[in-house]
């Protein structure tokens, strides 16, 4: 299974294209590693957002977007375009989208730890989120 993990930071995604086969974890090649929403309250643009969206799990048989949740209130809120962002992907017809509890992915990340450094991974440092919520969802 092919997933893409998705790291929601103000108002772009930050992915992470991943696939484990035969127990081994794969890194496909991505041709872009965040998609920015540019003027959130135009609906051309949000539909641009979710074509370019879909498009990517498409071209990369991308079956999931996993997403990282996100506190609706409080200190560390996710903000309102962050939330559109969200709803643009749940509203893909072509792919699941999965919101990933925090405490899921801990328990899972606690239990089966990544079995490699980040930096050897070959990724940006600004994916390693990303990184880690597709991994996350992916081991049993």
């Amino acid at each position: 299974m092919r997933v893409c993990g998705v790291d929601i930071k103000g108002s772009e995604a930050i992915l992470c294209v991943m696939e484990f086969t035969d127990g081994l974890m794969a890194l496909p090649d991505c041709r872009t590693v965040r998609v920015q929403l540019v003027k959130d309250q135009d609906t051309e643009q949000m539909r641009k957002f979710q074509f370019t969206m879909a498009k990517l799990a498409e071209d990369y048989k991308i079956s999931k977007f996993i997403v990282r949740e996100r506190a609706q209130k409080g200190k560390f809120a996710g903000s309102a375009i962050g939330f559109k962002i969200e709803a643009a992907l749940q509203l893909i017809p072509s792919v699941e989208t999965i919101i990933a509890t925090n405490a899921a992915l801990k328990d899972k990340l606690a239990t089966n730890p990544v079995p490699i450094d980040f930096k050897e991974t070959g990724l940006k440092g600004f994916q390693e989120v990303a990184f880690t919520t597709a991994y996350a969802y992916l081991i049993y």
